[in-house]
Parts: structure tokens; sequence; C-alpha cells
């Protein structure tokens, strides 16, 4: 019988104590290909990634998408599939000393027959933009074929130069059932998962988690996990109920990044929902964004610049209550200035809509920009100051408070112009009529 290497042994056991001490959710990642749950329309053998993974050459690639969708275990599944080694790098503790190290091992199994590695970089848009160049080089040459994980929009985040060398391909939130799929393989594993019987677990329990973890396999399993170990004290009568299920998952803040694509796709919903005048949608993006711990500054600023570019005149009292609203959530902050903005987004959502004031002043800075300037009228020119007379400023000049209309018909721009146009909604109805009494009294223009 051969002897036991002793180092092979103590190692061996050392891996297994660690692994017991792992989390469900890294003791259940996928180890190959077929076992990935999820990312179909990426995967299939008709799609891009599919082909490149049949091809065996996976070039340069960013996966993109939400927490808990997959990337990185996809990008240590790319490299089982088409055999190629694999080094990883996190941009959150690498910069460019680890960059050029891990380039040159690349150089070094290539030059030695070797084909291109797979170099890994997780949260690459942390990276700044020296660190991102570095890898242009090697990117182009074909050393390593790399493969970069981002939640955030990488356009925004990554250098042009990079994205243009790289196939962006975006993961989605696993559906409910994915998550089921995951949650059902978790419970019955012996090797990895919990072991237990499908009657322990109840099937309402398993759905809830799988639709409260809004499509992050890790947030479930976490879930899953919690819930068979606040039962393991009574032994084999483990059993996960709804109330289990609820009570395991607690109270976690939903997924949301204040400063990265979150924030700007759910204030663009918001906003379009109000200007679109449906007041339940736009209450439930304002939920989303205070749940998610957006700044209160931030949705007051745009609730005061929507008040004047979508409603306007419409109603020129959303200006002044989104204006107090803003100071009362300065006054009294959360919880409870909540309310004050609920009020004031139901009021902005069911005002009537207006961007003729928005309208007006664009094309009027537009022709500014693009056309000759119209000098002031000479009795229009300022006339408080010494030598004003001499110059003929003010002469001719109507005081309108003179007249007893308060109206007077006189050259106020010096050329004929129509800006703004208000719409047939809310108060602008009152401002039309009264724009077509001025014009007719102030189309009697002198000479």
């Amino acid at each position: 019988m051969p002897k036991q290497n002793s180092s092979s042994l103590f190692e061996h056991l050392e891996v297994a104590a660690t692994a017991r001490h792992e989390p469900l959710a890294v003791r259940m990642r996928p180890r190959k290909l077929s076992e990935y749950i999820g990312q179909r329309h990426l995967l299939a053998p008709d799609q891009l990634l599919g082909r490149m993974i049949a091809a065996g050459r996976l070039g340069s690639i960013v996966l993109h998408g939400p927490p808990g969708t997959g990337k990185t275990t996809l990008a240590r599944l790319l490299a089982v599939e088409t055999g190629a080694k694999m080094h990883s790098l996190s941009a959150v503790t690498s910069g460019v000393k680890e960059v050029r190290e891990a380039i040159q091992w690349a150089q070094d199994l290539v030059a030695a027959g070797d084909p291109p590695p797979v170099l890994f970089i997780d949260e690459i848009h942390r990276f700044n933009k020296s660190q991102q160049d570095a890898l242009l080089p090697d990117v182009e040459q074909g050393i390593i074929s790399l493969v970069g994980a981002t939640t955030s929009n990488p356009y925004f985040a990554i250098n042009a130069a990079l994205i243009s060398r790289s196939q962006l391909f975006s993961l989605l939130p696993l559906t409910v059932e994915d998550i089921l799929e995951l949650l059902d393989r978790a419970v019955v594993d012996k090797e990895r998962g919990l072991s237990l019987e499908k009657s322990q677990v109840d099937n309402e329990a398993l759905r809830f988690i799988a639709t409260a973890c809004d499509g992050d396999a890790r947030r479930a399993l976490s879930a899953l996990e919690i819930a068979a170990r606040s039962n393991a004290g009574s032994g084999d009568s483990i059993h996960i109920t709804l109330d289990v299920a609820k009570q395991s998952y607690g109270n976690q803040r939903i997924g949301y990044d204040a400063t990265g694509d979150d924030h700007y796709d759910l204030s663009s919903a918001l906003i379009k929902s109000i200007r679109g005048s449906d007041v339940n949608a736009s209450i439930y993006w304002l939920a989303r964004m205070l749940q998610g711990g957006e700044d209160i500054r931030f949705l007051c600023r745009r609730l005061v610049i929507l008040a004047s570019e979508d409603i306007g005149n419409a109603d020129p009292q959303a200006l002044s209550l989104t204006v107090a609203a803003m100071h009362a959530c300065e006054f009294i902050g959360l919880p409870e200035c909540q309310l004050t903005l609920s009020q004031t987004v139901a009021y902005l959502a069911l005002a009537p809509k207006s961007n003729a004031s928005t309208v007006a002043i664009s094309q009027a800075i537009k022709e500014i920009s693009e056309q000759r300037l119209l000098p002031v009228p000479n009795h229009l020119k300022d006339s408080h100051y010494a030598g004003a007379g001499m110059l003929g400023n003010g002469e001719g000049y109507k005081y309108a408070h003179d007249d007893e209309d308060g109206v007077v018909a006189q050259d106020y721009l010096g050329a004929e112009k129509s800006y703004y146009q208000p719409v047939p909604r809310g108060f602008e109805i009152q401002l039309q009529k009264r724009m077509e009494e001025l014009e007719k009294q102030l189309r009697d223009r002198p000479d």
C-alpha cells in the first residue's frame, strides 16, 4: 500500500474544514456550465456568447448587470469551458502593479505555447483610466482574454477604448422560477446544500424567498441558509414555514446604488411618470428611491425643476408647493418628510402639464446662439446716468402705468418673434386669452 503524503493529507483536511464553513451561496456555485441557472438569452447555442464558448475563443468581454446575477461565476465557468487558465483580480484591492504582474504571467504562458489565459477583473469600473489603459496592448494582441464584471453601466464606467475592444453582455436579474430551481437544488443537495427533505420546506416559503430576493441568487440562498440554521436547534424537526422564511429574510434594504445606474434610472422613471400624469407609478418610483436611501435634497431639486419644466403656468401653484416641500423636507428630515414628498409627487402628477415655458426659453437661447443679436431699441435703453440723454437713450419711451389699461403700444424688441405659446390646459387657457388681448393692444406700434 503506497504511503500517504502527510502534507497532501493535511491540505485535504484544511480544504474540507474550510468548505464546511463556507456560506451556502458559495457552496452552491455551479462547477460546470450545465449547472448554471439563468441568462439563457446569452448562453443559448445560437447566441453570440454561446457560439464563442463553443468555438473555444472568448476574446475580451465585459459582463454587466445587478448583483447576484452570476457574473463572477459565469467568468469562472467560461475559463473552465474553454480550457483556459484563469487569474482573478479585484479592482477594489488591486492596482497597476498587480495588473502588470498578471499580464506578465499571461505573456509567459503564451510564450510557452499555452492558449491565451483568462484575466478576470471584478468591479472593473473601479479601475481608473490609467489602470484600464494598461490592459489595452495585451487585449489588442490577444495575449489575454479579458473578462470584466461590473454592476455599473459600462458605457459610463469603462474607457471607450477598452469598450471598443470588448464584447458587452448584459446579465439580467434571475426570474422567480430560476431562483426556485436554485433553492430546490440547495435544499436536497447532500454534498454542498442543506441535505433536507422537500417535506421540511414549505413551497410558499421558497416562493416568498424567490420573490423577495429581487432576482439576486446570493440573497436568496443566504435567506434560505438563515432559515435552516434558525431551526437547527430542534434537531431533526427542521420545518421552514412561510413565517420562518419572512423572519429569516428580515428587513433587508433593497438593492440600490445611489451613485450609479439605479440612481439615474429610477429618477428618470419618477420624472417621466409624473410628466405622464400616472400618480400611482410616480408614488411607486418615489418609494423605491426612498427605500434605497436616495438623497432627499436630490429628490427635491428634481421636483422643483419638474414643476417649471413640465407643469409651468398650466398650474403656477405647483412651483410654490414644490419649493415649500423642499423647505419642509430640509426642516423635518426623514422619515416624516416622505409624507411631504408623497403629497407633492401626487399633486405634481395630477396637475395639468405644459412645457410652453421650457420650449420658449430653449428657442430663444437657440436663436441667440445661432443668429445675429438684436440691438436694444434706444427708447428701452438705460437713461439713469449722466450723458444718457446725449446718446438718445430712453428717448420716446412710454411709461406703461401712465395708460389706464397699464399697456402702451410701443416696440419692445425690434423684431417680430413668437416664443411663448400657451397650451390649452389649466391656467394657460386664461393666459392664452390674455396674450390675445395684449397682442391687439400692442399691434398698433409707432413707426
